[in-house]
């Protein structure tokens, strides 16, 4: 069976097609792409099949519906394609930031689902409705066509309400749900379970921190398969220090830069989201160039990559207090699964709970980076969130056909 997953973007489309390859959670890639300056001029969509170069085709497309149609004829196309036609396929997974506290899991999209989307686009007004766009263009060309909804948000419904209410009125959440939801699930999920797979241990037996490292950064805490804390709140801007934003800020902070500074909540929204973080304090927010930076004596990097690690080993030691302990720690991301030096000087400061980082296979980025006698484990675990999809996309499919049998 054939499953398209789809990342819908207000200007661009992000897709991999997979082939299920037998076994549970096994797939191979067919194709992957997108379609880019969608609505904008010099839009193109692309295709990649393993072993061949990207393709271009530049053309108009004014709208999702149009980027949707366009990928799907180069993945149908005759001579290049690798689908004979659209029957082949089983169906489409799609990516979607926010849940809220409707989905607790990836569930079959219909109208119910499409609402409950929408409603959810207050607390992710800049992902939501690029999302619904993918599924509707999706329903428009092909009415009858599967599709899922996995949840950025999903995993961590698992939270107790001491770790996601907030010290404000109540009815600020029972009224406007306003509590910390958390992101980057997907990942956080797939890689804490990874992790117990390698050790050959249950998963529910484990007290798992997942450090998702990237542009944007979080850090989860799992705790008897259950995440039970994590790092981004209401939004991806509280948390660790990031590429561009801010991360954990005193929460007067923007109240006092708009009436000191006059600047209106759009600037100072900005300003934390955009114009923070790394990209803020030196002027990189990619961290091979803060590295650089920090490699040439640059004060500005040298301090920024100072404040990324004390971020994340802040999180690390309160969600190992939380749980009373902690078995494993997994880095994954584009900086936690490409940067041994950001994770030696991460772990650096947790010998005192038995950690021992064994540099050579640090280095090397090796699965395992501790040493055998470390009494906690720091592992590294490439993250594949649109294998996910396609997984959970696979499954739901196949329980409804069997439901309907």
């Amino acid at each position: 069976m054939k499953i398209l997953v789809i990342n819908s973007g207000s200007s661009s489309i992000k897709y991999k097609l997979y082939k299920s390859a037998g076994g549970i959670g096994e797939f191979v890639v067919l194709a992957q792409g997108g379609a880019e300056r969608i609505g904008i001029s010099g839009a193109s969509v692309e295709c990649k099949k393993p072993g061949s170069e990207m393709e271009h085709q530049y053309l108009d497309l004014p709208d999702h519906k149009k980027a949707i149609n366009a990928i799907f004829n180069m993945l149908t196309d005759p001579a290049k394609g690798v689908l004979k036609s659209l029957s082949d396929l089983a169906g489409v997974g799609h990516r979607v930031v926010h849940g809220g506290e409707d989905f607790t899991k990836s569930v079959l999209i219909d109208g119910s689902v499409v609402e409950a989307i929408r409603k959810n686009s207050v607390l992710a007004p800049l992902h939501n409705p690029p999302n619904l766009m993918g599924i509707q263009a999706i329903y428009e060309l092909f009415p009858d066509m599967p599709q899922v909804a996995v949840f950025d948000t999903a995993i961590h419904q698992t939270m107790p309400p001491k770790a996601y209410l907030y010290g404000l009125p109540k009815d600020q959440y029972t009224a406007h749900k306003i509590r910390r939801y958390g992101f980057h699930g997907t990942s956080h999920g797939y890689v804490a379970k990874m992790a117990a797979k390698e050790l050959k241990k249950p998963f529910e037996k484990l007290k798992i921190i997942t450090c998702h490292l990237g542009n944007g950064g979080s850090i989860t805490a799992f705790d008897g398969g259950r995440s039970v804390d994590t790092s981004m709140g209401l939004t991806p801007l509280a948390g660790i220090l990031m590429g561009t934003r801010s991360g954990d800020l005193d929460p007067y902070i923007p109240l006092h830069i708009m009436e000191t500074q006059h600047l209106s909540g759009e600037q100072v929204s900005a300003m934390m989201n955009k114009q923070g973080g790394l990209q803020g304090l030196c002027g990189q927010r990619d961290m091979r160039d803060v590295l650089a930076g920090r490699a040439k004596g640059n004060e500005g990097c040298i301090e920024a990559f100072d404040m990324f690690v004390y971020s994340i080993q802040k999180y690390i030691g309160a969600y190992a207090a939380a749980m009373n302990g902690v078995n494993v720690i997994v880095f994954t991301a584009g900086i936690g699964e490409n940067n041994p030096i950001v994770r030696e000087k991460v772990l650096e400061n947790f010998g005192y709970i038995g950690l021992k980082l064994d540099k050579k296979a640090n280095d090397a980025g090796k699965t395992v980076i501790t040493s055998a006698i470390s009494k906690v484990k720091a592992m590294v675990i490439h993250t594949d969130e649109e294998m996910v999809i396609a997984a959970d996309t696979l499954a739901l499919i196949k329980a409804k056909k069997k439901n309907e049998q």
